[in-house]
């Protein structure tokens, strides 16, 4: 929407745990933080309507004003790119590729089920996340593996945050002269999932995570590019089954791995800075990973023109856009330490000299929306 007004916003984390985090900001800075058990999508969901309910005076309008619900679905496999009314064939479809996304789909269809539950007369929107992406080459989503196999089970390369890039482009308009199409763009989409991304003069010619979420640059809790044969000899001394050897990339590993105390990227910074040697281990290798991502890519598109960050980490942890950009000022990337340390909100951050120009735009990004009439 070129348009919008956000009249509220939040969020609930950690649902199914009895310390589930629920957030709430209404416009004119009325704030919800809580901390409380919620153990199903339902009755996050039910919570949020609920209080917006409580509070309609507030809030400037009523819940029968809601004209629809929006549902970033992470993966839409080959089929569904573009932004979908939700239909039974539509949750069908979710539900038949929802391994490819294993950490992701199963949960968008518990909220899909739970608004439509709640509010069953309200229309439901899909927007998929790997849509961005299908613009990659041919070359470029492949696999090495036997075609008649990746042809038979759809295997390729899918990308993620598309939805996130799409509005990291547009954002980084207003900064630029010309249109985002005249420009040769990495994307760093850094948060606790986190994916890099060419865009060469206006389309997605690569993408870092791949088939599923897991692959690419390390995030907080996956792996990202590893040698497959490790998690097979990993498999074989641990006595891992499939599950155990799912769960170990996707959700043990990453800065939670490596680190030893979270997947908190700021908890983690103050360890290092305290000399925990693991934390400090942990920033090295992550930001090494982003910054092989940045050249390969670079080197891809024949040249650099913008580096975008966004993400709770790109846009808030000045110490890893710092790390990250350390390095490679021989590409033409010159960051200001002092605008990126300063800055808050969004902006440049490159020196005036510099030839390629890095921005912060933010992203006004959710998992899923209500929109008002």
């Amino acid at each position: 929407m070129p348009e919008y007004q956000v009249l509220v916003k939040g969020s609930i984390s950690k649902i199914g745990y009895s310390d589930a985090a629920f957030k709430l900001q209404i416009k004119d800075h009325v704030q919800i933080l809580e901390t409380l058990p919620i153990y199903d999508h339902k009755s996050g969901i039910n919570l949020i309507l609920s209080t917006l309910t409580i509070r309609e005076k507030s809030l400037r309008f009523v819940l029968t004003d809601l004209a629809a619900i929006g549902h970033r679905i992470v993966q839409g496999g080959e089929q569904c790119n573009d932004s979908l009314l939700i239909t039974p064939a539509i949750i069908d479809y979710i539900e038949s590729i929802k391994e490819l996304a294993p950490l992701h789909n199963p949960h968008h269809l518990a909220g899909i089920d739970a608004c439509a539950k709640l509010l069953p007369d309200i229309p439901q929107i899909a927007a998929f996340d790997n849509g961005f992406h299908m613009t990659l080459p041919r070359h470029a989503y492949l696999y090495a593996l036997p075609l008649e196999l990746t042809e038979k089970h759809k295997i390729r390369r899918y990308g993620f945050h598309g939805i996130a890039f799409r509005s990291m482009v547009a954002q980084a308009q207003k900064f630029l002269p010309n249109g985002y199409e005249a420009y040769r763009i990495v994307n760093m989409m850094l948060g606790s999932g986190t994916t890099a991304n060419a865009v060469y003069y206006g389309k997605s010619i690569d993408v870092s995570t791949g088939f599923t979420p897991q692959e690419g640059l390390i995030q907080s809790t996956r792996a990202g590019d590893m040698d497959a044969a490790a998690l097979l000899y990993l498999m074989k001394k641990e006595n891992l089954t499939l599950s155990d050897a799912d769960t170990l990339i996707n959700k043990k590993s990453g800065w939670l791995g490596l680190s030893g105390m979270g997947n908190d990227m700021h908890e983690i910074y103050q360890a290092s800075l305290n000399g925990n040697q693991r934390a400090i281990d942990t920033i090295a290798t992550v930001c090494h990973r982003f910054r092989k991502y940045i050249g390969a890519y670079a080197a891809e598109m024949g040249g650099l023109d913008l580096l975008l960050f966004s993400g709770g980490v790109g846009e808030n942890a000045w110490y890893i856009r710092e790390a990250v950009c350390t390095g490679l000022e021989f590409m033409g990337i010159a960051l200001d330490p002092q605008k990126n340390r300063d800055l808050s909100g969004e902006g440049v951050i490159s020196t005036t000299d510099s030839a390629v120009q890095i921005l912060l735009p933010r992203t006004p990004l959710t998992s899923s929306a209500i929109v008002i009439n």
